[in-house]
């Protein structure tokens, strides 16, 4: 890839140039206001919640655990074979009537 091609692509996930060459080799430090600004806004510590944890988080483990996954899968399951038997069981009457 083309270093203008990355650059347009990563251009939205880059914050804007709020703290300037000129700004920072001038030494004015009322010139960063806004970068303050901005940083003392964002949250401190650590994620209210963990996005990552998967499917045994999410239905086996803590206060919302619980076997639907398991009897969803044992139900899908038969279905499906259940579908393929039927489907192969018309094959064989259509050319073998009993």
């Amino acid at each position: 890839m083309h270093a203008s091609l990355v650059r347009r692509q990563l251009g939205n996930l880059i914050p804007p140039k709020i703290a300037t060459p000129s700004i920072l080799s001038s030494g004015q430090g009322a010139g960063l206001t806004p970068l303050v600004e901005f940083y003392s806004k964002l949250p401190k510590g650590r994620a209210a919640t963990s996005a990552v944890g998967g499917l045994k988080a999410r239905y086996f483990n803590g206060k919302n655990a619980s076997g639907a996954p398991v009897v969803a899968t044992i139900a899908g399951i038969f279905l499906l074979g259940y579908t393929i038997d039927y489907h192969m069981h018309l094959k064989h009457h259509k050319n073998h009537p009993h």
